[in-house]
């Protein structure tokens, strides 16, 4: 890929909640994409539960419009929660449901992973979870720099915007290193 090519980076908050750490994360990051990369949200919200009966011709439009999205982006870029050790079941959802043929919006694509949790450990836990279960589709994703928010109401307004602005130079860092991560593995 050349390396003046515009990046296009499809994202993911993997919580539901309109005012989470991640949501907030993930603005940030749309906020602060290097130039050359622009980040498009998608929504999760309105995936249906992965059900075999429905994964025709592609599934439901909600879900077609999401791998849509995740197929048209050079990168995915991921910020979790972390749900009782582990990444949240809709963020799974959408995951399993863009893993599956015959799209395999996931097979092969560069990702990165981030998160922000009120707990002292961040989010390790589930970004691990989550690396394990992107190994299946093939997924390429970033291995470093990790960003892991621990205690994230310190680094977060009480609208869920990133006002921490060291944080927000290392969630830079890691924009940066998936945009040459994604020119290397492309």
């Amino acid at each position: 890929m050349p390396a003046d090519r515009s990046l296009l980076v499809a994202g993911i908050a993997g919580s539901l909640r309109r005012g989470s750490f991640n949501r907030g994360l993930l603005r940030a990051a749309v906020e602060s994409a290097p130039g050359g990369m622009t980040i498009e949200t998608l929504e999760i919200r309105d995936l249906p539960l992965y059900d075999a009966d429905l994964d025709v011709d592609g599934g439901p439009e909600p879900v077609r419009a999401f791998k849509a999205g995740i197929l048209a982006a050079d990168g995915l870029f991921i910020a979790t929660p972390e749900y009782n050790y582990s990444l949240p079941g809709v963020l799974k959802n959408a995951l399993d449901w863009a893993s599956r043929a015959p799209e395999r919006a996931l097979h092969d694509k560069p990702v990165a992973i981030v998160g922000a949790s009120p707990g002292r450990w961040g989010t390790v836990r589930s970004q691990l979870a989550l690396r394990q279960m992107l190994m299946f589709p093939a997924c390429r994703v970033l291995p470093a720099p990790m960003l892991a928010i621990p205690e994230a109401r310190g680094h977060f307004d009480e609208d869920g915007n990133l006002t921490d602005s060291a944080t927000r130079t290392q969630l830079v860092g890691v924009l940066e290193a998936f945009a040459t991560w994604i020119r290397q593995v492309s």
